[in-house]
């Protein structure tokens, strides 16, 4: 398929999607409504043909979790491409490789802790102060799983996934430790963060990690022609005139800083970077621009359509959304090794 049309048809179902999402739910809204309710906040409807409560809920509760989610499986899927990239493998994913635990580890560090040894910080960071925390575990965890995949200048694939096992073990066990000195109120946060939910959505939430996703989602494409030298190896991509190592820690850094963002207000959310990048990548090519730009879409997509279905399947119950991704990203997980193991088979051969 041609990435123009690719990316014309997901921007179309994208919109049809933000206008069905904030329709649907306990209070049913018709579509026509929404887009008036929408039109008239923006100053382009004249007649208000809806009540004062539809208003409310679509602005107050509805809007806010659809950007949500937009915003943050953009984001994870812009993230999981650019892993992808640069360990030039189709198995690097923020969750698999340890950073999204290590951004998880240092929430919980931060919301134990914030009534004590991080008072005085969180006092005069704000509303950033959980976003910045999580990017600070989520760069380590990702410089450390980097390091460790390395060897002769070349990345080990099989050394990279049990380094980021290792990683992920760890960081679980020192978020362990850390949660039992919890409070019972801390303990139902800490909750959220380990099944990933999107229920926390407000407009102050969105308006705290905007910043930073949006910088990983603008400047990571940026990249993409470095980043499509560097499929060629690194050597290759050196005497193409690449920064490797500038190349490596920027991508580095901004993964970890959109991870962390996304972290810090819907807690861990595995294997859309994973499984999103690779659809993409099967439907129109290698080539990264197209590639950031499609899975940013239909990683918004997917994740708000998923977040519609675990609010409304068993309402008035909410299903956390990480166990819908992993439920599906699991099983792509397996294939995607099951046909890296036969590819290696039939080179060996």
């Amino acid at each position: 398929m041609r990435p123009p049309v690719l990316i014309t048809i997901l921007t179309v179902l994208l919109l049809v999607a933000i206008v069905l999402a904030s329709g649907i739910g306990a209070l049913g809204i018709p579509p026509g409504k929404v887009l008036s309710i929408i039109l008239h906040q923006l100053g382009m409807a004249g007649d208000a043909n809806f009540t004062q409560q539809q208003e409310a809920v679509i602005m107050a509760i509805r809007l806010p979790r659809v950007f949500f989610a937009i915003l943050i499986g953009a984001t994870l899927s812009v993230c999981g491409a650019a892993m992808q990239g640069l360990f030039r493998n189709p198995l690097a994913d923020p969750g698999l490789v340890g950073i999204s635990s290590g951004a998880a580890m240092a929430a919980v560090i931060a919301i134990v802790l914030s009534t004590t040894l991080f008072a005085g910080l969180q006092s005069q960071l704000g509303l950033y102060a959980l976003s910045i925390f999580t990017f600070g575990g989520a760069f380590i965890t990702a410089m450390a799983v980097y390091r460790l995949s390395q060897a002769g200048g070349k990345t080990i694939v099989s050394t990279m996934l049990l380094a980021g096992i290792a990683i992920s073990a760890l960081t679980s066990s020192v978020t362990g430790f850390i949660t039992l000195s919890a409070s019972d109120a801390q303990l139902r946060t800490i909750t959220f963060w380990t099944l990933g939910s999107l229920g926390g959505a407000n407009w102050t939430n969105l308006l705290a990690i905007l910043p930073f996703s949006l910088l990983c989602i603008v400047c990571l494409p940026l990249m993409s022609k470095s980043l499509n030298a560097f499929t060629l190896g690194e050597t290759s991509a050196l005497h193409l005139g690449i920064r490797v190592e500038r190349l490596k820690l920027k991508v580095i850094l901004l993964t970890a800083l959109g991870v962390g963002a996304c972290v810090s207000v819907s807690g861990v959310i595995g294997f859309v970077g994973l499984v999103i990048p690779h659809i993409v990548r099967k439907l129109i090519g290698p080539e990264h621009k197209n590639l950031f730009i499609a899975s940013a879409l239909l990683g918004a997509l997917l994740l708000l359509v998923a977040d519609l279905l675990c609010r409304t399947i068993i309402a008035p119950v909410e299903i956390p959304i990480g166990i819908v991704t992993a439920f599906i990203g699991a099983p792509f997980f397996l294939y995607l090794l099951l046909k890296e193991r036969n590819k290696a088979f039939m080179l060996d051969k």
